[in-house]
């Protein structure tokens, strides 16, 4: 009987000692896992942080493309009042070359008359 318990005494230690062991590295997988973990959460904080700025950044340049949409009307509203203008001037300039040509045809038939007369 005493050796039967010697012997029940050492399989109960060596479970002990294996559980020991299966604790210790569980132990140290879970650790690992910890560790793990916390680099994902890094990079996932620094990716967030990423998208926040490209997300600042996005908004920042929707504002100038909307700026430059409205100069870019402005300019478009310039150039189509300088167009009518140009268009205006070049009307006039026409009329004053006809103007100009009627006068001449006139000093052309007013001037021999007063050099003969």
């Amino acid at each position: 009987l005493q050796q039967q318990a010697e012997q029940t005494c050492r399989q109960l230690l060596r479970t002990q000692e294996e559980h020991e062991q299966l604790l210790q590295a569980a132990v140290e997988q879970a650790e690992g896992l910890e560790q793990s973990l916390r680099s994902a959460e890094a990079v996932l904080a620094e990716r967030a942080a990423q998208l926040r700025d490209a997300q600042a950044q996005l908004s920042r340049n929707k504002l100038l493309i909307e700026e430059l949409r409205g100069e870019n009307r402005r300019f478009a509203m310039a150039l189509q009042a300088a167009e009518l203008k140009q268009k205006s001037m070049e009307d006039k300039n026409q009329l004053l070359e006809e103007q100009a040509s009627a006068l001449k045809q006139l000093i052309g038939k007013i001037t021999p008359a007063s050099l003969s007369g």
